[in-house]
């Protein structure tokens, strides 16, 4: 397989997002494969591969909004904000069987929007040059600053007390959230818990969505043929941006480095544009500056036969 595109894995659990591109490159036969946004071994769900020159593209995917649905566990807090980690504190059952249905509602509002979040301490964030994880791991003392991010869509899909309704010593909510970028789920399941009191960690994860690509489209690892899986370049980078269908002339010149100019373009600028050649293939991203468009990022023409 020689071939340059996207392909959709459904991790599951207990394997690194590094193990599953290890996987993919023995599968489709070339070193150059990457992913774009990493899933905690924990987490299952949709992975997107970047197979040859179409790991340029990973660069735009790792900045889409993204799907998730979770279960949250109120009434213990963790080393890791999720399951992984110890247990470091645990409430009193009496308070965690005074949380309400309504507190739980008024801290999903809360968490709903643009907010700023504290990153967990062991997420692969770099501080001076080493991820905060490999920080914690070590002894350090890691507190990382808040960051802006966007919860589009909170949501309360469940709840469970357990073990049951007269005794719970834990209340266990199942959530789908719609997010920007950069967010962490965890942290959320974190700040809830501690908005009412009682702590809180994630005790599942399923990455449902990645911009426009969904794990219903998603394919199994442990039966995954590669070159049956892969989404050409050219299509793949339609579904992210808008399409510009380039005349022969035009997509000579975009190949070369020169600019071209579209008499009957509208609009000024925007993001990215898909420039696809008479043939079908994927050219390059491009960049409009009026009706004149600059390449941002080129594609080579030796994977044009598969792509």
């Amino acid at each position: 397989m020689t071939g340059s595109g996207l392909i959709l894995v459904d991790k599951p659990g207990d394997w690194t997002s590094h193990d599953v591109v290890a996987r993919v490159r023995r599968l489709a036969g070339t070193r150059k494969v990457g992913h774009a946004g990493t899933l905690d071994p924990m987490a299952t769900g949709l992975l997107i591969l970047g197979v040859n020159s179409s790991t340029r593209l990973l660069t735009y995917i790792v900045g889409a909004d993204k799907e998730y649905l979770a279960t949250i566990r109120l009434g213990a807090t963790t080393t890791t904000d999720d399951a992984e980690g110890d247990i470091t504190a645990e409430a009193d059952p009496a308070d965690v069987a005074a949380v309400t249905d309504d507190a739980i509602a008024r801290g999903i509002r809360a968490l709903t929007g643009e907010i700023e979040q504290v990153p967990s301490s062991v997420s692969a964030i770099k501080v001076d040059g080493k991820r905060a994880y490999a920080r914690v791991r070590a002894g350090e003392e890691v507190a990382l600053p808040p960051r802006a991010v966007t919860i589009a869509e909170f949501e309360l899909l469940a709840a469970r007390r357990l073990p049951d309704a007269t005794a719970p010593v834990a209340v266990e909510l199942d959530v789908r959230v719609v997010c920007s970028s950069g967010t962490y789920i965890r942290s959320l399941a974190r700040d809830l818990g501690a908005d009412l009191g009682v702590g809180g960690h994630l005790t599942a994860l399923r990455r449902t969505r990645v911009g426009p690509f969904d794990v219903r489209e998603a394919h199994e690892l442990d039966t995954l043929d590669a070159a049956a899986a892969l989404i050409p370049a050219a299509r793949a980078a339609s579904e992210l941006f808008e399409t510009l269908e380039l005349t022969e002339q035009q997509a000579i010149d975009l190949t070369h480095g020169r600019r071209i100019h579209v008499a009957d373009r509208e609009g000024a600028g925007g993001g990215p544009v898909a420039a696809i050649a008479p043939g079908g293939h994927l050219v390059g991203l491009i960049e409009f500056r009026g009706k004149e468009a600059r390449t941002l990022v080129n594609f080579p023409t030796d994977e044009i036969a598969s792509a």
